[in-house]
C-alpha cells in the first residue's frame, strides 16, 4: 500500500470511541506517548506550538471525576441540578484508561483562533495515531473544562479546551456518516 493509500484507510476509519465502549485494558506507557508525540508536528503559526496536554490516569482518573463533580454542583442552580449528571462524571472518568486534558497556550503573538486551529490540528493527529493503534478515542468539551485549571495546575496564559478519552474496545468498524465532499467545494478557475 502506498503512503496515500494508508494515510486516507485511517483517516476514513477513524470514529468516536465513547468511554461506555472502553474495556479494562491497560494502555501502556509508550503508546500514550507515541499518541502524543505525534501532536508535535501539527501545523502552527509563527512555531508558537500552542499545544499543552495533561495526562491522567490511574488514581488521577478518581480525582478528574471527582473535581468534574464537584465543579458541577459549585456551577449549577440546586434546581437544575441532577444527581445522574452529577454521577455520571465520576463514571465516565472510571471508563476511560487514560484521559488527556487538551490545553491550549496563548502566546500573544497570534490570534487566539489561530492558536486553537494548531490544537485541533495536533488533536486530530493524536486521534489518527490512536485509531492507528486501535486505540478507542473522543475529544470531550464540556463546558466545566472552563473551570478546571485549578485542577489541571495551569498557567495564567493557559487554558483547557478539551478531554481526550482513550481506552481499548471491541467496536466493530461501521460506514461514517458524511454526505459527498462534492456538496462542500466549490471551484473557481476562471
Amino acid at each position: 500500500m502506498s503512503n496515500y493509500e494508508i494515510l486516507s484507510q485511517v483517516i476514513k476509519e477513524r470514529r468516536s470511541i465513547f468511554p461506555a465502549s472502553y474495556i479494562k485494558k491497560e494502555i501502556p506507557v509508550e503508546v500514550i506517548k507515541q499518541i502524543l508525540e505525534t501532536a508535535n508536528y501539527a501545523p502552527t503559526h509563527k512555531l508558537t506550538q500552542p499545544w499543552r496536554f495533561t495526562v491522567i490516569r490511574k488514581g488521577g482518573l478518581a480525582r478528574l471525576g471527582e473535581a468534574l463533580g464537584n465543579l458541577y454542583k459549585q456551577h449549577v442552580s440546586p434546581q437544575q441540578f441532577l444527581q445522574k449528571k452529577f454521577d455520571s462524571f465520576g463514571e465516565k472518568t472510571s471508563q476511560a484508561d487514560c484521559i488527556i486534558a487538551i490545553n491550549m497556550q496563548l502566546s500573544g503573538k497570534i490570534p487566539e483562533w489561530e492558536e486553537l486551529a494548531a490544537v485541533s490540528c495536533a488533536v486530530q493527529n493524536m486521534a489518527l495515531t490512536a485509531e492507528s493503534l486501535k486505540v478507542g478515542a473522543y475529544w470531550s468539551s464540556p463546558p466545566l473544562i472552563d473551570n478546571l485549571g485549578g485542577f489541571l495546575n495551569l498557567g495564567e496564559s493557559e487554558r483547557c479546551i478539551g478531554l481526550f478519552y482513550m481506552g481499548y474496545h471491541n467496536e466493530k468498524p461501521w460506514q461514517p456518516n458524511r454526505t459527498p465532499i462534492e456538496e462542500k467545494v466549490k471551484w473557481i478557475e476562471e
